[in-house]
């Protein structure tokens, strides 16, 4: 039984008052995959080793993640949080996906057009202000390639980011009786991420090696289906943080095209991936048992953070 591995492309052939509704669906089925000699690839050893400098980059990191945005009565300056209205300008007409409200931006993080995050750097909270930017000539939306635009904003809130310090207090708050203890715990749990990063890391590489050996002719369908499916889940963490993907094309001067062509490599990958493991799960005989099938959901489960009733419920309903 072939499988479905794409979208299809819908084609009207009749539709006309009382004659019957004729149409072509075009799909792209499972395609065939012929495995090389794939026992025994080799692939090169992975370091796992935890260094000093990798300590020192986790306890920062750590300590940014209990970091404190603080509203301050003071003008907005870079590294701060401001939460602001906006809407953008061109010939002093309104123009589409350009309106942003509370929306929660750092200065200085780049997620902007150029030139739009500096020019709120000394401004107050209230205070009205304008910020004036210009288009790439190669701007995705050719309506404003080259345009010159005004964005009036509006900073409703300014936040300034408090890292804690690493002491008695902080470690303490941690479950630790003291700094080295912590930085001890810290170093145990590097090892055994690096160790578990590795093993995922040499599991690729052989899944690599194998399909390096195979043959396989993937439709492009199949391909183009990957690609909007990890478009859209991108889309829905941008949607997380209050942007739309519109928006972010917009500001950052990606076209979909653009994020379509990035895309795709990794959509190959993934697919290419996960045909040689069929292929070789095939030939091998290879069957998961309810125990296995069990322990790989937890497993997931637990790398999403959600329990695995919410892990059922996010496979059916998505």
């Amino acid at each position: 039984e072939e499988e479905i591995v794409s979208q299809p492309k819908i084609d009207v052939v009749q539709i006309e008052a009382g004659k019957p509704f004729i149409f072509t669906a075009e799909v792209a089925l499972k395609p065939e995959v012929t495995l090389g000699d794939y026992k025994g690839v080799e692939i090169d050893k992975i370091d796992a080793t935890v260094t000093d400098e990798d300590i020192e980059a986790d306890i920062k990191s750590a300590l940014e993640a209990q970091a404190r945005q603080v509203s301050v009565e003071r003008a907005a300056k870079d590294g701060d949080l401001v939460v602001l209205d906006f809407e953008g300008f061109v010939d002093g007409v309104a123009f589409e996906g350009g309106k942003g409200e509370n929306y929660n931006l750092t200065l200085g993080s780049g997620s902007f057009i150029p030139g739009f995050e500096d020019q709120l750097v000394g401004k107050n909270v209230d205070e009205e202000c304008e910020v004036n930017v210009t288009f790439p000539e190669d701007y995705q939306a050719e309506e404003l390639a080259g345009k010159a635009a005004v964005f009036k904003c509006v900073i409703h809130e300014i936040k300034e980011k408090q890292i804690p310090e690493l002491d008695e207090d902080f470690v303490d708050d941690a479950g630790f009786d003291s700094v080295d203890a912590y930085k001890a715990d810290v170093k145990a749990k590097l090892e055994e991420k690096k160790t578990s990063e590795a093993k995922s890391a040499k599991e690729e590489a052989a899944i690599m090696a194998v399909v390096e050996k195979a043959t396989m002719d993937i439709p492009e369908a199949m391909v183009e289906t990957q690609v909007n499916r990890m478009i859209n889940d991108f889309a829905q963490q941008l949607s997380m943080q209050g942007l739309s993907l519109e928006q972010y094309f917009m500001f950052t001067g990606m076209t979909a095209e653009m994020m379509a062509e990035q895309t795709k490599p990794r959509a190959e990958k993934r697919i290419q991936s996960r045909l040689v493991l069929e292929a070789v799960v095939k030939a091998e005989g290879i069957e998961a048992s309810a125990e296995d099938v069990e322990a790989e959901v937890a497993r997931i489960a637990t790398a999403l953070e959600i329990s695995v009733s919410d892990l059922f419920a996010k496979i059916l309903f998505t």
